[in-house]
């Protein structure tokens, strides 16, 4: 399946010329937009919860903060950052008794919107920018004077603008200087909870662990291990990063890339895929969003229990240990 890609002169900031932007969180991906959007010229208020660390945040920023009710009063775009569990609430309570017809209201991930915990009225328009890269990244990469690629997607059209004022964002934080890949909420949604559970985060942790284990269980140095299952990994996803698998194989050994064929397969099992497939179907079907909605409104009960547990994993306690070797790594202990 194709997509279409746009790019800076696909479109143009007059979609937002004359409009208030406001930000709803100063966090991650909060920050960049709104200092972005502020540096391109665009009317961009700020709504933070004062006493927090991204207020005061804000406040260094050149940001007066308001609250979410005032915000979305003052705005024509709304552009909510928060995280995915936190919205409902703060959209039932401050966002949705202020929307007015014509407003725009702005994800930066589909979550919600999908699963139908936030419905808009169908007088908003409903729309994603969402930076494919961390929030530091969108700001410094803005200041560099390139961007980072965004996806756009439109979940529902009230004024018969709403492509060309998420397009009008993307050129206001950067990101059409590098590319904009047309999606949808959906698509959007379940290819990056997919990624994230099966490979980025949950399949790449317990890979780690596993190897570690396998290693120490068999009477191998932790910090052996650890260099070798752990470590080395930013090497190899520079690699990937820059060229694809194809440049990590041509740079590694002989040996290396002789083994990627010949154990990969061995791992990475038809029973895996299995689990895969069934982890996509869980995610099709709202069966994760259930769960995690579930957890989060008894207080992350199971989320919390599964943080504390690998929390002190023995990879953890010797990476630490390891990663105050290297001065370079200028390492984050949690």
């Amino acid at each position: 399946m194709s997509v279409e890609i746009l790019k800076e002169s696909d479109g143009s900031l007059a979609p937002l010329q004359g409009k208030t932007v406001a930000i709803i969180g100063f966090g991650s991906q909060g920050h960049a937009h709104a200092q972005n959007g502020r540096d391109s010229g665009i009317n961009v208020i700020v709504s933070e919860l004062e006493g927090t660390d991204n207020h005061k945040a804000a406040v260094e920023a050149g940001f007066t903060p308001i609250s979410a009710d005032e915000a979305v009063k003052q705005a024509d775009i709304i552009l909510v950052t928060l995280p995915d569990e936190v919205q409902p609430t703060v959209y039932d309570k401050q966002i949705a008794p202020n929307l007015k017809a014509g407003q725009t209201f702005v994800a930066t991930h589909g979550f919600n919107i999908h699963f139908k915990t936030i419905v808009p009225p169908k007088d908003v328009n409903v729309v994603m920018v969402a930076p494919k890269g961390p929030g530091h990244v969108v700001r410094s990469e803005f200041e560099r004077g390139g961007g980072v690629p965004c996806l756009i997607a439109v979940h529902q059209d009230a004024t018969g603008n709403a492509q060309d004022i998420a397009l009008a964002w993307t050129i206001a934080i950067g990101g059409a200087r590098a590319g904009v890949i047309v999606s949808t909420f959906k698509d959007e949604v379940e290819t990056d909870l997919f990624g994230e559970q099966v490979v980025l985060c949950g399949g790449l942790s317990e890979l780690i662990k596993a190897g570690f284990e396998t290693l120490t269980d068999a009477g191998y140095a932790p910090e052996m291990a650890y260099y070798e299952v752990c470590h080395e990994l930013k090497l190899i996803i520079d690699l990937i990063e820059r060229g694809g698998l194809n440049y990590m194989r041509y740079s590694v050994s002989n040996t290396a890339e002789f083994g990627d064929y010949h154990m990969g397969p061995r791992i990475i099992t038809e029973e895996t895929r299995k689990e895969m497939k069934k982890a996509l179907t869980e995610i099709q079907d709202g069966t994760f969003a259930k769960t995690f909605r579930g957890d989060f409104e008894k207080g992350f009960p199971w989320f919390k229990e599964a943080r504390a547990k690998d929390k002190n994993h023995p990879i953890e306690v010797v990476g630490k240990k390891l990663r105050a070797m290297m001065p370079w790594l200028k390492s984050i202990e949690m």
